[in-house]
């Protein structure tokens, strides 16, 4: 329905008296405003926002993704169909590989050539288990144009050398005569792969040598200037970047390191208590209280890494790489410690929806992150068990989210009551919005209270409503999950309770769910 000049004024009297309404009646819980400039939006939010991150650990390369070509379970030249089927619907933008902690002692000559003549080795951070091999460069890279998606390698800088790095760069880009491109010929791949995104190391604080700032800085700068560009490829080159709130690290990086050898920084963030990780299926309002608390306390450690690269690039040249974030849980009882396993609830589908909206809201500093970890591992979007395949209730959070990729940011006034528990408080809702490029607006929101409704009204100003629809994620218990034998107790669903009426759309959001709005 097209707005008239008399239907914008009744849309602003409306608004207005909802928003004194709202403050007469004080906490007025249950009762949340927004309002959308449709007509003001600047910055695009980078599909790479939506990435992933796995790594040789637990199940998720061998025994996810990689069942080998002699395997009965469908594959193509070794990769799960079904795996590949399942991310290209949510539109997967690229995924990060090897590592992790695994990049760091990972030396990539011995994943290439015959199969049955590669080395096999020990992987000493997860598990102990020893590994063949199989599932190496052109493995990967083949995964990865199976599923039309960008790859995003880490490189080895804790035990590897700078001629280690720069030798697979070439081996993977370049189109002349050289020996590693040769070697690439050789093992039948004739045409490079053009592979743009490069991390140079991961945690170097920890894992990945127990390096100081100032240290990793300069070691940053060696390994970076021999990774060569090859033809029109040009390398987005990533520091390996903070640990949580370690802004220090951040300051030394944005200081010591020339900002034209750089794409981004790195930051990992998991809404984790270390000391007590919890039952990631066992769990009460306190813990879930506590898990959400944790989330949006990430948005405070954005703003002030953003403030620190705000000082020293206000050009924002300097991307701020999110490439491992996510909730981190004990293990599932009976498996394997060093695998990582537990099990996915809605709330770790509602963590996933308040991250991508607090970094949709980031997209000038933020270009890309990374979601720990696809498959089988930590926060998963699926799950294998030999031949079968299950969705995650996060996987559900990506396919809705999937509107926002390339879509251009749109400002977001929002007034919410809060979720209380235990004399604490957060803010029960959550909310992006954003404009396709053919017009059509998406507005994701979440509400995190596990007990109520809210009623929610939505004024969109600068563009004419004809049509809204939705689609819900929520489930009866805040620890509902998909199992084998239930896969599908939470999924997405149609979402109806709405209205739109004179300019105003009113939304009825249940308890402990998610809802993307499509708005034409």
């Amino acid at each position: 329905m097209k707005r008239s000049i008399i239907s914008g004024s009744l849309v602003l009297l409306l608004f207005c008296f909802l928003q004194l309404t709202h403050a007469q009646s004080g906490s007025g819980p249950g009762s949340a405003s927004i309002v959308i400039h449709a007509d003001m939006g600047k910055e695009v939010i980078s599909r790479h926002i939506y990435g992933h991150f796995s790594e040789h650990l637990g199940h998720c390369i061998y025994g996810g993704y990689w069942v080998g070509e002699e395997s009965g379970i469908p594959n193509t030249r070794g990769i799960r169909n079904d795996i590949v089927e399942a991310l290209r619907k949510t539109a997967i933008p690229n995924l990060r590989w090897p590592g992790g902690c695994f990049a760091d002692e990972y030396h990539w000559m011995d994943g290439i050539g015959p199969r049955d003549q590669r080395p096999k080795m020990v992987n000493t951070h997860w598990g102990g288990v020893t590994e063949d091999n199989s599932f190496g460069t052109h493995e990967f890279l083949d995964l990865c144009e199976q599923m039309n998606t960008e790859p995003y390698i880490c490189g080895n800088v804790g035990s590897g050398s700078v001629e280690e790095m720069s030798k697979w760069v070439e081996y993977i880009n370049f189109d002349g005569i050289s020996p590693m491109a040769d070697l690439r010929r050789a093992n039948g791949r004739e045409e490079p792969w053009n592979v743009k995104y490069w991390g140079v190391g991961n945690e170097n604080w920890g894992c990945g040598g127990h390096m100081s700032a100032e240290f990793y800085a300069d070691q940053f700068r060696r390994y970076a200037t021999y990774c060569r560009n090859y033809g029109d490829n040009r390398l987005l080159k990533i520091a390996g970047g903070a640990n949580s709130t370690d802004y220090s690290w951040t300051e030394t990086l944005m200081k010591n390191i020339p900002h034209s050898l750089m794409f981004g920084i790195s930051l990992h963030y998991y809404t984790t208590d270390w000391s007590n990780k919890g039952s990631a299926t066992e769990f009460g309002e306190d813990e879930y209280f506590d898990i959400l608390d944790r989330c949006l306390k990430i948005e405070d450690a954005l703003d002030r890494h953003m403030t620190i690269m705000d000082r020293y690039d206000p050009e924002k040249r300097v991307a701020l790489i999110v490439d491992e974030w996510g909730t981190w849980h004990q293990v599932e009882p009976g498996t394997n410690p060093g695998f990582l396993f537990q099990q996915n609830t809605l709330r770790d589908a509602m963590v996933a929806a308040l991250s991508l909206n607090y970094f949709n809201e980031r997209c000038e500093r933020i270009k890309m992150a990374n979601i720990a970890q696809t498959v089988n591992v930590l926060q998963a979007l699926i799950f294998t068990e030999e031949e079968k395949m299950l969705l995650t209730p996060t996987y559900h959070v990506f396919k809705m989210y999937k509107v926002h990729h390339d879509a251009l940011l749109l400002p977001v006034v929002l007034e919410s009551p809060d979720y209380e528990y235990n004399g604490m408080a957060l803010p029960m809702i959550s909310a992006s919005a954003s404009r396709s490029a053919d017009g059509i607006i998406h507005i994701s929101i979440v509400n995190i209270d596990p007990h109520q409704d809210n009623q929610l009204a939505i004024d969109v100003r600068g563009a004419d409503v004809s049509s809204v629809t939705g689609r819900i994620l929520t489930a009866e218990k805040i620890n509902s999950l998909n199992t084998f034998e239930d896969p599908d107790r939470v999924r997405l669903a149609e979402f109806k309770d709405l209205s739109f009426a004179r300019g105003m759309l009113q939304v009825t959001m249940p308890a402990k769910s998610i809802v993307v709005l499509e708005i034409e």
